[in-house]
C-alpha cells in the first residue's frame, strides 16, 4: 500500500462527504486506503456516510478523546508507506496527492510535507507553513510585524512568508490540516502527543521530526481548507484551544519560554473563557451563538440540471437574493467565472462539481484571489450545496 489517508470526523458529515469525494478523484491513480475515525459524533455521521463510502475503513470512537488520540487510532490501523493526516473540511486535488508521493519518493530526507492551502476567497492561507515559535517570533506575530513585513526574514518567520509560495522549500512546521508523513519517520519519532487535545499537535510532531535529523517541506500543490471558523463562537473557541495548547508546547520543548509566557498566555485563556461564557451575550446579544453572515447571493456555474436543483434549494431555504445562473462546464468555458462580467454584489461563486473537477475549480479560484467571491460547491450526486458556514440540501 502506497498511501493511507487518515481523517478524523466530529459532527461535520457533509464537509467530510465532500472531502471523501475529492479524495476518490484525487487518489484514483495511487494504491491507497482511507480510514475515518469518528470522534463520537452526534450528527448521524456514521449512519449517513457508511453506505455512501463502502470502501472507506470506518472506526468509531465511543468518546471524544481529542484530535491527537483519534488520529493515533487511525495511524495504528494504517498500512501505507506514507500517511496523510487530513482534515475533513478540506478539498484535495490530484496534483496535491500525486505531487506529494512523487516528492517524498525522490527525497528520502523528507519526514513530512505540507502543501499550499487556499482560503475561501482564493487567497493563500498563511498557515500553510510556519516557523518554530520562539520569543522573537511570537512577538512579531503578536504585534503584527510578521504581516506588516512579510518578506523580511527578521520579522516574517512565523509564517515563513519570505519564501516563494510557488516553490518547494524546507520549512519548520507543517500544518495538521494536510500533513503528508513518511511511515518510517512516525515509527522513529512517535505519533501525535495526546496531551495536545486540539491544536499544536502538528507543531510538536514537526519539531520532533526536525530534531531527529529529517526535514519538513512545503510543496506548491493546492488544496482548499474551510478552517471551521465561520462563527463568532467557533473563532473564540479556536483561540482558546490554540493558546492553551501553545502553553503545553512551550512547557514540553522550551521550559524557559513557558516561564516567560506563562502569565500572558493564561491571562489570554482566562479572557477567552470569560467572553465565551459571560461577555458575549452582552457584546453580540442573547442569540450570539447563532450569529449569521449577511444573505448569500450566488453566481452559479454548472449544468442545466444542477442550476435547476440549486434554484429549488434556494427557494426551500429562503435564499431569496437574486442569484445568477450560468450554464457551463469546464470543457466549453474553461475560464469559468473569469469570463462573466458584473460579478459585483455576489457573495459566492458556486461551482457544480459534476461539471468541473476540483483541480480546475481551485485553479480558477486562485486566479481572482481576494475578490468578494467565496467558494461554494454543489453536487447533484449528493444534493448538497456547501458553503463555508452552512450546508443546504436538496429535498428529494
Amino acid at each position: 500500500m502506497k498511501l493511507s489517508i487518515v481523517i478524523v470526523n466530529y459532527n461535520v458529515k457533509y464537509y467530510l462527504e465532500q472531502c471523501l469525494r475529492s479524495v476518490e478523484r484525487a487518489a484514483a491513480n495511487i494504491a491507497h486506503e482511507v480510514l475515518v475515525v469518528d470522534n463520537a459524533s452526534e450528527d448521524g455521521s456514521m449512519e449517513y456516510l457508511k453506505p455512501r463510502f463502502p470502501n472507506v475503513t470506518w472506526i468509531e470512537s465511543k468518546e471524544n478523546g481529542g484530535f491527537s488520540h483519534a488520529n493515533n487510532i487511525g495511524f495504528g490501523r494504517a498500512s501505507g508507506e506514507y500517511i496523510l493526516m487530513l482534515n475533513p473540511d478540506t478539498i484535495v486535488t490530484r496534483a496535491a496527492l500525486e505531487g506529494c508521493v512523487q516528492f517524498m519518493d525522490a527525497h528520502p530526507e523528507a519526514g513530512a510535507a505540507g502543501v499550499k492551502m487556499i482560503n475561501k476567497n482564493g487567497t493563500f492561507a498563511m498557515e500553510s507553513r510556519r516557523g518554530i515559535v520562539k520569543p522573537w517570533v511570537a512577538f512579531c506575530k503578536a504585534t503584527g510585524l510578521c504581516r506588516r513585513y512579510p518578506k523580511s526574514r527578521l520579522f516574517g518567520h512565523y509564517y515563513m512568508s519570505y519564501l516563494d509560495t510557488e516553490e518547494a522549500n524546507p520549512i519548520e512546521m507543517v500544518s495538521g490540516a494536510y500533513m503528508f508523513l513518511r511511515r518510517a519517520t512516525l515509527d522513529r519519532v512517535g505519533t501525535l502527543d495526546e496531551q495536545f487535545f486540539m491544536y499544536w499537535e502538528d507543531s510538536d510532531l514537526s519539531y520532533r521530526i526536525l530534531k531527529s535529523g529529517e526535514k519538513n517541506y512545503y510543496l506548491p500543490h493546492t488544496i482548499f481548507h474551510y478552517k471551521g471558523e465561520s462563527s463568532v463562537k467557533s473563532r473564540l473557541r479556536y483561540r482558546y484551544w490554540l493558546y492553551s495548547s501553545l502553553a503545553t508546547f512551550f512547557k514540553k520543548h522550551f521550559p524557559l519560554y513557558h516561564i516567560l509566557f506563562y502569565i500572558p498566555i493564561h491571562i489570554a485563556v482566562a479572557i477567552l473563557k470569560f467572553r465565551i461564557h459571560h461577555a458575549n451575550p452582552i457584546i453580540y446579544g442573547k442569540d450570539w451563538e447563532n450569529y449569521q453572515e449577511p444573505p448569500k447571493r450566488f453566481l452559479v456555474i454548472g449544468s442545466d440540471k444542477a442550476c435547476e436543483e440549486i434554484k429549488e434549494i434556494c427557494t426551500a431555504n429562503s435564499l431569496g437574493q437574486p442569484h445568477r445562473y450560468v450554464t457551463a462546464t469546464e470543457h466549453d468555458t474553461p475560464e469559468g467565472h473569469l469570463t462573466i462580467k458584473e460579478i459585483e454584489g455576489y457573495t459566492h461563486v458556486l461551482y457544480d462539481v459534476e461539471s468541473y473537477s476540483y483541480d480546475t475549480i481551485l485553479t480558477l479560484l486562485q486566479q481572482t484571489p481576494g475578490n468578494t467571491l467565496k467558494l461554494a460547491t454543489y453536487s447533484s450526486a449528493t444534493g448538497n450545496l456547501v458553503t463555508e458556514d452552512a450546508i443546504y440540501t436538496l429535498q428529494k
